[in-house]
């Protein structure tokens, strides 16, 4: 049977790089868009790759958009992506909580209704407390949920309304939890602003980075193959995994940074204060479930993002 996938949230950074790997594999790609910027998308693929797209204009909390959107389509997979960040629903907790939660159970309802039998989700690693109410070493798998903030809140529920979804409708699902996501595309949200730095390395500009300590350090292009790889296994469940990935330093990248522009060199800083939540997450648990994951290198990653910065601000995709 061929596949044919409905991406929400595909005009975000994750959903741009999934929307990019399965049109550069031909597969069939159906997203839904609230309005008519597709300017992350424009930035990673071609205007011909673009055009291969099936968009469906709606927004998640409309259920019955969502159901025609699916069958109309024929979708034989789901990717949830589409989320209201953590800045966002601490600014708009009522509209947060819309969007975040109720549009999580349309996307769940739509599929029951539509006779698909499983969704992959974006949950995230701010379900978790703070890293001092953890032991030192790795995040488990098992880790309590104590979130600080109605983002995390909001994801914690979604977990659970999908573990609610298999136990009465027999709908598996995948959610997965990324930690600080860079790469081209990524260009909000609390932890954005490495990718900024490396957006104004790109220019030959100065820029501070709000952040330091160490971190999960996750390109967004391995991000969205692990998505794809978790709709298209045959799990059966529903069940959250901590993405992983490798983990770094704020000097770590900097240094590279400065490594792949050392014009840049000493213009690149950032602050001293480390993220209050746990350095690393075991993604063992994943990998025994989806098997081995691809895991760019940081200065690969690096690379790559800045020679596509290049690329945009000479083409006029990004503003000088």
């Amino acid at each position: 049977m061929e596949e044919r996938f409905l991406v929400t949230g595909a005009t975000g950074c994750i959903g741009a790089w999934v929307v990019r790997n399965l049109v550069r594999e031909n597969v069939p790609v159906c997203i839904t868009i609230r309005d008519s910027s597709l300017h992350r998308l424009q930035l990673i693929m071609s205007p011909e790759e673009i055009e291969k797209l099936h968009l469906k204009k709606g927004n998640i909390k409309d259920l019955l958009f969502l159901e025609r959107a699916l069958q109309d389509f024929g979708a034989t997979h789901v990717i949830h992506l589409a989320a209201m960040q953590l800045p966002f629903c601490k600014e708009d907790p009522p509209e947060g909580a819309i969007v975040n939660v109720l549009g999580t159970i349309n996307v769940f309802e739509a599929a029951k209704r539509s006779g698909l039998h499983k969704v992959v989700y974006s949950s995230s690693a701010a379900v978790y407390g703070l890293s001092d109410e953890y032991p030192p070493g790795p995040l488990p798998h098992e880790a309590p949920l104590n979130p600080r903030s109605h983002y995390g809140v909001y994801k914690q529920a979604n977990e659970g309304n999908a573990r609610v979804y298999w136990i009465d409708g027999a709908i598996a699902s995948i959610g997965l939890r990324p930690y600080v996501v860079y790469g081209p595309g990524r260009d909000q949200g609390m932890t954005s602003t490495p990718t900024k730095a490396m957006l104004a390395a790109a220019r030959g500009e100065p820029y501070h980075i709000s952040f330091g300590g160490r971190f999960g350090f996750q390109y967004a292009d391995d991000v969205a193959k692990v998505f794809i790889k978790a709709a298209r296994s045959n799990f059966q469940g529903a069940e959250v995994f901590n993405i992983g990935g490798m983990s770094v330093t704020m000097e770590e990248v900097v240094e590279t940074i400065e490594a792949v522009v050392p014009s840049q060199k000493g213009t690149i800083t950032f602050e001293d204060k480390a993220l209050p939540f746990p350095e690393e997450m075991d993604n063992s648990q994943l990998v025994a479930c989806l098997g081995p994951l691809h895991e760019t290198s940081l200065r690969a990653g690096i690379s790559e993002t800045i020679a596509i910065f290049k690329d945009a601000l000479k083409s006029g995709t990004i503003a000088i």
